[in-house]
């Protein structure tokens, strides 16, 4: 009796889960006298199995949120930080995530959110007066990767807006120049652009630059090309860097757009950072005044001090493409089913997943210190080259992982990881080599130069 009772019950628990709609669909579908029968054969683990299994279709299983901050780094900020770190979020989400890809499909920049993006006020955020904001160097890698969590080639724009041009007139420029630019660019007013590599001159633009500057009485004639110049097409001061035929040493100038002698010409059909606008620049006898020769910039050591202070940056940018191709990978393998069940469910898809997650975090981590070093006025250029190392191969890693999770469909535009895919090659390469920074570390550590 007592068996028959607790089958009672059983079967009670089972049809409980169950309303009167679906009982009437089942009773077209299926022999509920079998079924019956079934059950009341099934001992109390079956039956208790079973009962679970229905309730489990009645209720929506909740989810984690997405969140590539694993170790919460972001929650260290100072509640003023962290507010301009999600205000600086939402605009990307809303201003340019609808539109990335049909801009980085046509490779054309979407002017229209210039003045958005001024309004921000985060450019030159860490330069003291001009504009600046005073803010911190980690707070300016933060903003980095939030800009290349939703796209690269939007953060490439900023970091050669207000790190690398700003960033020569700032830490190269004499006073009158600062005043004259820094303020306008702050505001996206005056467009900047930065010129250093060649079309035959890459990871040898400390001693090989073949852009010549000639002095003549108050002037200085500027001859050769520049390449890979982004920003270029539109820029309205154009920061060159150019050997002084006489004493051999690089100097920078300040280049107009308007000068005679200076054209440039857009660069096509790249497969990376297509919403970049780079450009060859060509200079033939461009006449520049000696009040826009960058006063303190003297030598190849003047423009490696700008390097240095952006290659953080980089390493940043890196975090926040791997950050980009991760969440959108972790998004799409819980939506996405097969053989019944999202593939996020399974093992090997779990296994991925978890890698991606530690590379993203190590690289999180490293470029948090890397930052507060800078903040204490301790990075030295092998920090800064370590962290663009490390972070360049793992966002590589990280990325194509993200693509092989999602099939096929990782390699359409629609899914964004195809386009992370694209822009961490251009990663790897610009702002110095893996090789190139590996040497730098590589002296650093062993005290031998293995420099040819």
């Amino acid at each position: 009796m007592a068996n028959v009772f607790s089958k009672a019950k059983g079967l009670f628990r089972l049809f409980h889960t169950i309303d009167i709609d679906q009982i009437s669909t089942l009773a077209s579908k299926i022999d509920l006298g079998e079924v019956m029968a079934s059950v009341s054969k099934m001992d109390d683990n079956q039956l208790n199995s079973v009962v679970k299994m229905l309730k489990s279709g009645h209720h929506q299983h909740e989810l984690p949120p997405i969140e590539g901050d694993f170790y919460h780094l972001g929650h260290t900020l100072s509640p003023e930080q962290r507010e301009l770190q999600l205000k600086v979020r939402a605009f990307m989400e809303t201003e340019v995530k609808p539109i990335v890809n049909e801009y980085w499909l046509k490779a054309e920049f979407p002017f229209q959110i210039i003045p958005k993006l001024a309004e921000l006020n985060i450019c030159g955020l860490t330069y003291q007066g001009y504009g600046g904001g005073g803010q911190s160097f980690l707070m300016e890698g933060v903003l980095a990767m939030e800009m290349a969590r939703v796209d690269t080639s939007i953060s490439t724009f900023f970091g050669v807006q207000s790190g690398l041009a700003m960033g020569s007139i700032y830490l190269c420029g004499s006073e009158e120049q600062k005043q004259e630019w820094l303020p306008r660019m702050q505001q996206f007013k005056a467009i900047g652009a930065f010129g250093l590599t060649e079309p035959e001159v890459g990871s040898a633009a400390a001693g090989g630059l073949t852009t010549t500057a000639k002095r003549d009485g108050d002037t200085w004639i500027l001859n050769g090309q520049k390449k890979w110049i982004g920003n270029a097409t539109f820029a309205d001061i154009l920061v060159i860097w150019a050997r002084d035929v006489d004493d051999n040493q690089v100097k920078g100038f300040l280049l107009r757009k308007d000068t005679p002698g200076f054209s440039v010409e857009k660069m096509h059909d790249k497969m990376a950072l297509r919403i970049v606008q780079n450009g060859i620049i060509t200079l033939k006898d461009c006449v520049i005044h000696e009040t826009d020769r960058l006063q303190n910039a003297n030598s190849f050591k003047d423009t490696a001090k700008v390097l240095q202070m952006t290659r953080a940056g980089v390493a940043w940018q890196a975090v926040g493409c791997a950050r980009g191709a991760y969440e959108s990978a972790l998004d799409y393998t819980r939506k996405r089913k097969q053989f019944g069940k999202p593939i996020a469910s399974f093992q090997l898809i779990q296994n991925h997943l978890v890698e991606m997650l530690s590379n993203l975090t190590a690289m999180q981590t490293l470029c948090f210190r890397l930052s507060q070093l800078q903040d204490e006025g301790k990075l030295n250029d092998e920090h800064a080259s370590l962290a663009k190392v490390f972070c360049s191969l793992r966002t590589r890693d990280v990325v194509s992982k993200a693509r092989e999770v999602m099939g096929g469909n990782g390699i359409l535009l629609e899914y964004d990881v195809a386009r992370f895919v694209a822009d961490a090659e251009a990663i790897y390469s610009y702002e110095g080599t893996k090789e190139i920074n590996s040497l730098i570390v590589g002296r650093a550590i062993t005290g031998f130069s293995a420099f040819v």
